[in-house]
């Protein structure tokens, strides 16, 4: 007699998301009846705590799927769903799933997900079918040297950025201005040299948006971005503030992205850049995953849809209910720095103290608002161990917590308070942190004005 499936296979996550995959996990038990396994590299305790089978194996090893195959093929009747969950694996976990007969997105067209230099070759291929929809395709070059880079300096005098080919969270994004020093851009990337670096035309138009969401459930996300040397984002908000044309620009490019990577079933999260004028958008990056910076979690604060439980329905076949309900309320996650250079470490806060509540609650009394109209929904401490961290955050490691708000006050602009939250927070934080006071440990670099992404003077 043929065992009935009764296992949820899960590939890869980064460590961050570990909440994640418990919630996941949960839910493929408790609604789905199903056992979870687990595969990623170096496993911790946290997954064995979390799935009832962990699997250690690297998703970006060349022979990945064959070997995972290996171990699990002969299984192949116990598993009834699975998921991707990580750049890493969005190719190689993908032709996984395909060899063990399991429902998922095309394994061929997924690199693009995962290369940055793959997508901009599979826009170049397509540039006519793409300009006709008026999504710009920046000129692009691959650099291993730093005649490499002056080449490309020499084709951009405008400038042009910079960045890593396979690397998500903002790491290693620099923006070359005219002017600006080549051999310290080329020193910022020089670690990720080995796994291909980037040059990009820089594109031109102000505001940045994301088209998340899963299969055709789609909701659109406003980003908040630093300007100046490293456009690290610092907040998302949703919903985002557009007007109908605006909207419909930001999904027409959001959809074609997701023809060219593969994404038809499972969640993408795609960033894109809008003209002032609402005519024209350009790509930054695809990504066929959920989110970060909590995104997920906003949407279901907003719509009351749970993203995590349709995606584990999506893998089992059920791709129902495809419309989302009017917003209840906006809310954001917002990035949380410090105020000048210094070595920082979650113990450094007085036991007790409560600064993001703090900072919470003195936002919401410069914008006059009732206590509970803005609400603590999410915090947490970014650095695991005592760090050094620049005030004027040079990419994601530089911040010390992430928050979440939820405002749900009509006639309010969330991005403004937003901009009061993250100010705020620098002075809660000293307040609670005694060693504050003793200065930074080296010269603070001077802060660089934050702005949302609706007057952003310049582009990732």
């Amino acid at each position: 007699m043929t065992k009935s499936p009764s296992r949820f296979l899960i590939v890869d996550y980064n460590l961050s998301r570990v909440d994640d995959v418990r919630h996941i996990s949960t839910y493929a038990r408790d609604h789905h009846g199903t056992a979870v396994t687990l595969i990623r590299a170096d496993p911790t305790s946290l997954d064995a705590g979390i799935c009832e089978e962990v699997i250690d194996l690297d998703p970006l090893r060349a022979d990945f799927a064959e070997a995972a195959e290996q171990l699990l093929g002969h299984r192949r009747d116990e598993f009834a769903a699975g998921i991707v969950f990580s750049d890493n694996a969005v190719r190689s976990g993908a032709v996984l799933l395909e060899r063990l007969g399991l429902r998922v997105d095309s394994a061929e067209l997924a690199g693009g997900a995962f290369c940055k230099h793959e997508y901009r070759l599979t826009e170049a291929a397509h540039r006519r079918l793409l300009s006709a929809q008026r999504l710009l395709v920046p000129d692009f070059a691959t650099v291993d040297s730093r005649a490499g880079l002056d080449a490309f300096a020499a084709a951009h005098p405008d400038g042009f950025v910079v960045k890593p080919a396979k690397e998500g969270n903002n790491r290693g994004v620099v923006i070359v201005r005219p002017g600006d020093d080549v051999d310290a851009a080329f020193a910022e990337v020089g670690p990720y040299v080995a796994g291909g670096v980037i040059c990009e035309e820089i594109l031109p138009y102000r505001r940045e948006y994301s088209f998340d969401g899963l299969g055709q459930l789609s909701f659109v996300t406003e980003k908040v971005s630093a300007t100046g040397r490293y456009p690290v984002e610092v907040a998302q908000i949703l919903p985002a503030r557009l007007n109908h044309a605006e909207r419909s620009a930001v999904e027409r490019a959001g959809r074609q992205v997701n023809w060219l990577v593969g994404q038809c079933d499972g969640p993408f999260h795609n960033e894109i850049k809008l003209s002032d004028d609402a005519s024209r958008t350009a790509v930054v990056e695809p990504n066929r995953r959920p989110a970060g910076m909590k995104i997920w979690s906003l949407a279901h604060w907003v719509y009351g849809i749970d993203f995590y439980h349709r995606w584990v329905d999506a893998a089992f076949g059920d791709t129902t209910g495809q419309a989302l309900p009017e917003p209840a309320c906006s809310a954001a996650t917002v990035m949380l720095g410090v105020k000048t250079d210094r070595s920082f470490s979650p113990a450094d806060v007085t036991p007790g103290a409560t600064p993001f509540e703090d900072a919470v609650a003195a936002t919401a009394a410069a914008h006059r608002l009732l206590p509970h109209e803005l609400a603590v929904k999410d915090f947490g401490w970014l650095p695991p161990v005592p760090g050094e961290l620049h005030a004027t955050a040079r990419d994601n490691a530089d911040f010390a917590a992430q928050g979440c708000v939820v405002l749900s006050a009509a006639g309010v602009d969330m991005s403004e308070v937003v901009r009061t939250l993250r100010e705020a927070w620098l002075d809660a934080l000293d307040a609670c942190c005694p060693r504050a006071g003793q200065g930074p440990l080296r010269e603070a670099i001077p802060a660089v004005p934050l702005v949302p992404t609706t007057l952003m003077e310049v582009a990732r």
